[in-house]
């Protein structure tokens, strides 16, 4: 998989805001140590995915330029409990004021990867691709679902801007899903149409009335399957792919995916949010 770095704006918006957060108006304890080289490694303390590098690398420019750091693994590998997965060196006070920032980015990423890709291994082979949502930290939105990428997933709408999704209330208020649909289609033409629907009544309106994508919304495994039968039958052809929300949990990934919908999407991957277990030490590694 090639993975399209992240911007370096926004990294670096991310770092400066998230050291002010941490710094203050400087680090208290670290002045207590004399300024002088020192080497750190850092290590992971279980099995994971490793995403972030270009947040954890920012943390440690920020407050020295001059640092080096030698990444051991590549971002996006997969690695296991005890690995030393980059070796620093670099002013001592620098390297321990930019640590638990650095770490914090470096762990939060590596856990929505490493959920992303258990996700996806669940699927695999059956054509199905497995999406996040809005379900974000606030403030981290862009950088989850980064590590979303990083783990093999595929990206959701970014915000409320760049597709329109046709809901509950929206179809409510519009008075049927074909009227939603027509009324998001001349107000934005040029935006991507998902429709989410609750009922296989809705499904059929939704397909005779064109859009990007339907998301079939807590559907029973039976409705489920007969959803995805109406959707590939004549007239429709599968020409909308078809998106499955709610109720998605690892363990019945697979039976949804081998039902034939072309989308899972899981809030849990940035929203259920379990760090990895991360350490950076000062002095060598130890030898193995």
């Amino acid at each position: 998989m090639l993975l399209q770095p992240p911007p370096d704006a926004l990294v670096q918006a991310d770092v400066r805001r998230a050291l002010d957060e941490d710094l203050g108006s400087g680090d208290v304890t670290a002045a207590l140590l004399p300024d002088v080289p020192e080497r750190a490694y850092l290590l992971c303390k279980e099995d994971a995915v490793i995403a972030g590098r270009p947040w954890f690398d920012a943390c440690h420019r920020a407050l020295d330029p001059q640092v080096r750091i030698e990444w051991n693994i590549e971002e996006g590998a997969r690695v296991a409990a005890g690995s030393v997965l980059a070796l620093l060196e670099g002013r001592s006070r620098a390297l321990v004021s930019a640590e638990r920032t650095a770490l914090n980015f470096l762990q939060t990423l590596s856990g929505t990867a490493t959920a992303t890709a258990a996700h996806v291994e669940a699927v695999r082979g059956t054509g199905t691709v497995i999406l996040d949502t809005r379900k974000t930290l606030p403030g981290l939105r862009q950088a989850q679902k980064y590590a979303v990428r990083t783990g093999g997933g595929a990206n959701h709408r970014i915000g409320l801007y760049d597709a329109v999704m046709l809901k509950e209330n929206h179809i409510r208020v519009a008075g049927s899903v074909a009227r939603a649909i027509a009324k998001a289609r001349d107000a934005q033409p040029a935006l991507p149409l998902i429709v989410e629907v609750e009922t296989l009544d809705q499904l059929r309106e939704a397909l005779a009335a064109g859009c990007d994508r339907i998301l079939v919304d807590d559907f029973t495994a039976a409705d489920r399957r007969e959803a995805v039968r109406i959707a590939r039958a004549a007239p429709f052809d599968g020409r909308i792919p078809l998106e499955v929300s709610g109720g998605v949990d690892l363990a019945g990934l697979r039976a949804i995916a081998t039902d034939g919908v072309d989308f899972i999407s899981i809030g849990a991957l940035t929203k259920h949010v379990r760090a990895i277990d991360l350490s950076m030490k000062l002095g060598p590694p130890p030898a193995r």
